[in-house]
């Protein structure tokens, strides 16, 4: 997966949109112990301590009162977060759910075309980007699976 260092050291930065403490733990390591996380009391720190992208993951609920993370091509590496309630989970999911790559993808290439349709022009060509296979629907797989990522755009074509 992608990232810039630059850029995620400075989103850490700004305010977040949603904030709380909760229990993590990560994958288990090839000796079969669990590495800890989250619940920490230092709100404020000078540099994250880590990231998950979320590209190409699945955010599943799980028992009791918490959901897991995991990707898709190593869907044995599971992040497990502990919430404080139900409420909280559910708010939790659909948050990261809608913060997935593909979720906001989808949403571009959705509102492209609708914008498309309306105007009959592409909002993306202003920006030479118009051709680019990444936002454009034919390049996602056709192979009928449920999309792993949000609520309203379900199913890939």
């Amino acid at each position: 997966m992608r990232y810039n260092e630059k850029e995620l050291r400075a989103l850490s930065r700004q305010p977040a949109e949603m904030a709380a403490e909760m229990g993590m733990r990560g994958p288990k390591k090839g000796s079969g112990r669990s590495r800890a996380g989250g619940g920490s009391s230092r709100p404020c720190l000078a540099q994250p301590l880590g990231a998950l992208l979320l590209e190409r993951c699945r955010v599943v609920p799980e028992e009791p009162g918490g959901f897991s993370i995991s990707f898709l091509e190593d869907p044995e590496r599971k992040y497990r977060f502990e919430c404080c309630s139900q409420e909280q989970c559910k708010e939790w999911i659909e948050a990261l759910r809608q913060a997935s790559y593909e979720y906001m993808r989808r949403s571009l290439i959705f509102y492209r075309n609708e914008i498309k349709k309306m105007t009959g022009k592409d909002p993306l060509e202003q920006f030479g980007i118009s051709e680019e296979a990444r936002f454009k629907l034919n390049s996602l797989p056709r192979n009928g699976r449920t999309a792993c990522i949000g609520s309203q755009l379900d199913t890939l074509d």
